[in-house]
């Protein structure tokens, strides 16, 4: 009797793959997992301002100074903020990896980082600006 053959990994290659030894780099489940996990965060967050959005339409800015100034909301913003600049991250990282290759691939990385690092910082210090600094109302 012979022995079942074990399938071979490598079948599937090909011949120019297996000759430089490229294969997966093994991080395309971080960053499935890591997408799926910040879009299930927006999905509420995102809710959330939709309808406190349409509760402050026509308000004048006093009235969303107040409305921003609350705890819960200045919380929930810069989760939302946190969680948008971070999905986006997550995505542009995965675009430049299929379609950026050679020198300009590890500055293109450096730039989506930096520049969604950067927006979401100014995002951030916006909502606490609107928390923290309230101006004082002009008698």
């Amino acid at each position: 009797m012979n022995a079942p053959v074990s399938p071979r990994h490598d079948v599937m290659r090909s011949q120019l793959g297996r000759a430089r030894g490229l294969g997966s780099g093994h991080s395309g489940t971080g960053h499935w997992i890591a997408e799926r996990v910040s879009a299930a965060t927006l999905l509420p967050l995102s809710g959330w301002f939709v309808v406190q959005m349409f509760r402050l339409g026509g308000a004048d800015y006093e009235d969303v100074a107040k409305w921003g100034g609350k705890p819960l909301n200045a919380t929930m913003l810069s989760a939302l903020v946190i969680s948008s600049f971070y999905h986006a991250e997550v995505g542009l990282q995965v675009i430049v990896d299929d379609y950026v290759h050679g020198k300009a691939h590890v500055p293109a990385k450096f730039g989506v980082r930096f520049v969604t690092g950067l927006l979401g910082l100014l995002g951030v210090v916006a909502v606490l600006k609107l928390a923290l600094g309230r101006p004082a109302s002009k008698a």
